[in-house]
């Protein structure tokens, strides 16, 4: 009895050389492919969206529990209580004040025809900005932006002063 081994085939040089190549053909121009089409791409469509419009922000005398800090005295300074309230869905923030007419007395002081009293709002844009949050109120403290001048009559002591005040708000 003859046995006989037999030998791994082993393909030739040249058919595992063009496999390779094919192969790597066919991952280069895949890859080339989906570049092009990356890059080439175009698309159509349409889109909407609203604008809303941005409600006013309110600024208020002194409600109660508001406590004012200092006194207005003839030749000096006091600060200023600004209650802003903010209705819209987002949080604005003060960018400035400013001054929107003269101070008058309260009711109970009638006689205070000269007030002397002059608004002194913080340059804008403000150094530290004021963000009031959506749908709230804030009380802010504008400190020595109130001053009275010597020519003040006597009928305005302990008098409470309106300082008409504007401010401005971004988004």
């Amino acid at each position: 009895m003859k046995t006989t081994v037999r030998k791994p085939r082993i393909p030739a040089t040249g058919r595992l050389a063009r496999t390779a190549a094919a192969t790597v053909a066919l991952c280069v121009l895949g890859g080339v492919g989906s570049a092009y089409a990356y890059w080439s791409a175009s698309g159509l469509g349409a889109g909407a969206a609203t604008n809303g419009t941005m409600q006013n922000v309110t600024v208020d005398a002194l409600v109660p529990g508001d406590t004012l800090q200092t006194s207005l005295v003839p030749g000096g300074t006091a600060d200023v209580l600004v209650r802003a309230t903010n209705p819209n869905p987002h949080a604005v923030t003060i960018y400035g004040f400013a001054a929107n007419g003269a101070a008058t007395a309260d009711a109970s002081h009638a006689g205070c025809t000269t007030t002397g009293v002059t608004f002194t709002p913080p340059a804008a844009p403000l150094a530290t900005p004021i963000t009031i949050s959506a749908n709230s109120s804030m009380l802010v403290t504008l400190q020595g932006a109130a001053s009275m001048g010597a020519a003040s009559v006597s009928a305005c002591q302990g008098a409470q002063f309106a300082i008409p005040v504007t401010l401005e708000v971004r988004k």
